[in-house]
């Protein structure tokens, strides 16, 4: 399987990037989905005194419960927006909030014991150069911890539904939801790391239906928000893609529950 080469995005990309986590209020989304934290600090066993970077850490889902470890976190993000969000909502953590791109993060080699994102640096537009950031900061034997959402999953399954409306990715980016393939992980990492991967699910139980699922990420979420404001003035775009959200949801809710698998990953930087 090919890889994406590593290019250099110019600031545009950047600047779009920012501005689609910054529409919505995608701290509200992070709240539904808390649990991954957690579990991602529990699958790199984090604790009292290890150095740890969370990337595209938004507004703390990893850095939060890691520094209740007693661990000694940095949090990272492209959007400074998100981090304030965290900086005032857990102001007593010790948490250092730093604006840093994944692509070139501002920390020397072999910098921290753990390095986490969740699903955060999945975005990022160049795949490799990302994964090879990851493995840089991290300490020869480091541990490195992914959570990413995966194709065949409903998160998978919702991009695929929004993707006839969003934006076309700009020239030379991946689609994000390929670091939920664990086979596409192994590439990007080659060498570098020994990985392991499993598909898990994390149970949802925050809305009553398909469309109360739908207004929320209508609302919400950074590339929803997306699609819709670029068929805003096609209201049979906006009448199809609402139908085809509830729809979707609709289906996935079971006894007012829904699975939205994705795939951890842990690795050893070598």
């Amino acid at each position: 399987m090919s890889t994406p080469s590593t290019a250099a995005f110019d600031t545009g990309v950047k600047a779009r990037h920012r501005a689609l986590w910054v529409s919505g209020d995608y701290p509200a989304v992070a709240d539904v989905i808390a649990a991954l934290g957690e579990r991602l600090v529990e699958a790199t066993a984090i604790g009292s005194g290890d150095r740890v970077l969370d990337v595209a850490a938004g507004a703390g889902n990893v850095a939060v419960p890691a520094a209740r470890t007693g661990a000694h976190v940095v949090a990272s993000d492209l959007t400074p927006e998100l981090l304030e969000t965290g900086r005032t909502r857990h102001p007593d953590l010790g948490i250092i909030w730093r604006t840093a791109d994944a692509e070139d993060l501002p920390f020397d080699d072999d910098s921290f014991d753990v390095v986490t994102s969740c699903v955060g640096v999945m975005f990022t537009p160049d795949h490799l150069r990302s994964a090879r950031e990851l493995v840089r900061v991290s300490r020869p034997g480091g541990r490195i911890g992914l959570i990413n959402w995966t194709p065949a999953g409903f998160i998978g399954r919702l991009f695929a539904v929004m993707k006839p409306y969003a934006p076309p990715l700009p020239p030379g980016t991946q689609p994000g939801i390929r670091w939920g393939d664990p086979d596409y992980i192994a590439t990007l990492f080659g060498d570098k790391a020994d990985l392991e991967s499993h598909a898990e699910s994390l149970t949802v139980s925050a809305f009553a239906d398909g469309a109360a699922f739908r207004d929320f990420f209508k609302a919400a979420y950074g590339p929803t928000v997306t699609a819709y404001r670029r068929i805003a003035d096609d209201a049979e775009q906006v009448a199809a893609l609402d139908a085809a959200m509830a729809g979707l949801a609709d289906e996935a809710i079971v006894d007012g529950t829904m699975e939205w698998e994705y795939l951890i990953t842990t690795a050893t930087a070598r």
